[in-house]
């Protein structure tokens, strides 16, 4: 499904929901969280409607990341969209071209007359979700960026130096030769290989993974991940699989149960598996910055952020709307930031519940838990490494997948696989330019 025409069906005539004046004012929110960042959620949902009585937010779980935008698209189509809609990070085109579909958050916090300073958010989160002017549309809510979880007890059995450096895939490497010298059954896993391991090494390394500032200065974009950096990562991850090194478990966040079970001693995943890990990990266990390969110009730069923002859908009454400024307000409060970010390891979206978190000593009594802010804000963003705006790239992720797969089952080199990737993909971006000139 195409969510960029579907503003075609709207025609200016949506149905507006009930209120009642005499009830709450109801808002509906479609989410992708389960376990305990679903939990999380519905904390914040139940702060928020005991804080006050005028509105009351319905949270739904309708699917992972995917499955949610395409709930929202159905329910759109048949005029029953909700008020807020998370989608993931890789949707942002798709949604800045779904026209008559959204309501901009700047419009929406200035039609409602509540206070909304664009400058409170950090630069390389905020960046992401902004016009060339940049206007907010949608509001930033999770986001998060790809970190090296280690296994100390692990390292430890290996006779490895729990704290030993992992700064370069180079130092990466040679601790994986000793884990699975020492019998070790999956030295390394990994989450979200597509996002991790091209599209934010692509950043890390300050090369383009497309053509056009990575599609931020046009839709005429074309795929670039097909370089000799990124092939000779993903070339060197195909050897590690061969080897027995390298154990993928799947396209999303598979590994994490491998990984959360002690099963492997290195995994590459989002900032916000902090979450899961603390709850569920029976060893000792640190973060650490994603690693880089030594030896390549500019690197480290800054890694890019995934996760998911809040869109506003149309077809709702000025009273809702109120209700929907009020609601992403509270989400962007300092205390309810700064109090996301330590439960979940998402990145603080605003400069001040980063510093509310250092300043009630959180960094300090956690280390590493500042690894992806620092990650994120050492250097300011190249037009390679500020992030990602391609249309139909859910599509072009799967394709990508495929691809590697290839790789690490030994069908493809690096090279065949990204040039076929590339190639493929640069299909579909085509078909979206058409569609949304």
């Amino acid at each position: 499904m195409r969510f960029s025409a579907i503003g075609a069906l709207v025609a200016g005539s949506l149905l507006a929901s009930p209120f009642s004046a005499m009830a709450q004012t109801e808002v509906q929110f479609w989410h992708a969280f389960t376990g305990r960042l679903g939990e999380l959620v519905a904390e914040q949902i139940e702060t928020f409607n005991s804080s006050q009585s005028d509105y009351k937010v319905v949270g739904s779980h309708k699917g992972n990341y995917s499955e949610t935008l395409n709930a929202g698209i159905a329910a759109f189509r048949a005029q029953e969209q909700p008020h807020i809609l998370m989608v993931f990070e890789v949707g942002t085109a798709t949604m800045m071209g779904a026209k008559g579909a959204i309501k901009p958050v700047y419009e929406v916090m200035a039609d409602a007359g509540a206070e909304f300073d664009q400058d409170a958010y950090i630069g390389a989160v905020k960046g992401y979700y902004t016009t060339t002017d940049g206007e907010m549309l949608s509001l930033p809510f999770n986001s998060s960026t790809p970190v090296l979880w280690v296994n100390k007890d692990a390292l430890k059995a290996a006779g490895i130096d729990p704290n030993v450096d992992l700064s370069t895939w180079q130092k990466v490497g040679d601790v994986l030769d000793t884990l699975k010298a020492s019998g070790h059954s999956c030295p390394l896993t990994t989450a979200w290989q597509s996002w991790i391991h091209l599209e934010n090494l692509s950043a890390y390394h300050n090369v383009p993974f497309a053509t056009k500032d990575n599609g931020f200065a046009g839709l005429d974009t074309e795929l670039a991940f097909n370089g000799p950096v990124q092939v000779k990562h993903i070339q060197t991850m195909g050897d590690w699989a061969k080897d027995g090194k390298f154990f993928y478990a799947g396209r999303r966040n598979e590994g994490g149960a491998n990984f959360r079970s002690g099963e492997c001693a290195l995994f590459t995943e989002s900032s916000a598996g902090y979450a899961g890990i603390k709850k569920e990990a029976q060893f000792d266990f640190a973060v650490r910055p994603l690693p880089y390969w030594e030896g390549v110009d500019g690197a480290p730069q800054n890694t890019i952020i995934g996760g998911a923002s809040l869109w506003v859908m149309t077809g709702h009454t000025d009273e809702e709307y109120k209700g929907v400024a009020a609601f992403l307000n509270f989400l962007s409060s300092t205390d309810i930031q700064a109090k996301w970010h330590q439960d979940t390891g998402y990145l603080p979206i605003t400069i001040a519940a980063g510093e509310k978190t250092k300043a009630d000593g959180f960094y300090k009594e956690n280390p590493g838990t500042d690894v992806a802010v620092i990650q994120m804000t050492a250097n300011q963003p190249t037009a390679n490494s500020k992030g990602l705006r391609l249309g139909s790239f859910d599509q072009i992720r799967g394709i990508i997948d495929e691809e590697l797969e290839a790789v690490w089952s030994g069908d493809k080199t690096a090279q065949e696989a990204m040039d076929s990737a590339v190639e493929r993909g640069n299909v579909l971006l085509r078909r979206f330019e058409q569609a949304n000139r």
